[in-house]
């Protein structure tokens, strides 16, 4: 009986575990595998990293949830060849690419005002090219 008992709680953990392994922690934000639905919603969470005040904790929260959005994205929409020639993914990796320099170059620095308005007109260009359907 022993040994019965030990084997279903052995089974019962590791159902546990890999459920919540599956899980997406909280407060993160999950791509759908939809390219375009995908790009607006990190569009949409990298402005609102932006827009966080200087020097807060909040910030510095919004920095690392966008670093891994960032690597994310990169990372699911690469190496997909029917995107590499739209003009909302070389827009958007352009983007992506300048933010994520900046993190790594200068972790501790408020992004420029400069940088800042290039990705706002990048994200508008990759907002308009989804909206076309390109």
């Amino acid at each position: 009986m022993k040994r019965y008992w030990s084997r279903l709680l052995a089974l019962v953990l590791v159902v546990c575990i890999g459920l919540m392994g599956c899980a997406a922690p909280e407060g993160t934000i999950g791509l759908t595998g939809n390219y375009s639905q995908d790009t607006l919603t990190v569009i949409e969470s990298l402005r609102g990293a932006l827009q966080a005040p200087d020097n807060t904790p909040e910030q510095v929260a919004a920095q690392a949830q966008a670093r891994k959005l960032i690597s994310d994205f990169s990372a699911r929409y690469r190496r997909d060849t029917s995107l590499v020639k739209l003009p909302s993914f070389t827009t958007m990796q352009t983007a992506l690419n300048s933010l994520a320099g900046h993190y790594s170059s200068y972790p501790n620095r408020p992004v420029p005002a400069k940088l800042k308005a290039r990705l706002e007109t990048e994200f508008k260009q990759a907002e308009l090219s989804i909206n076309r359907g390109a």
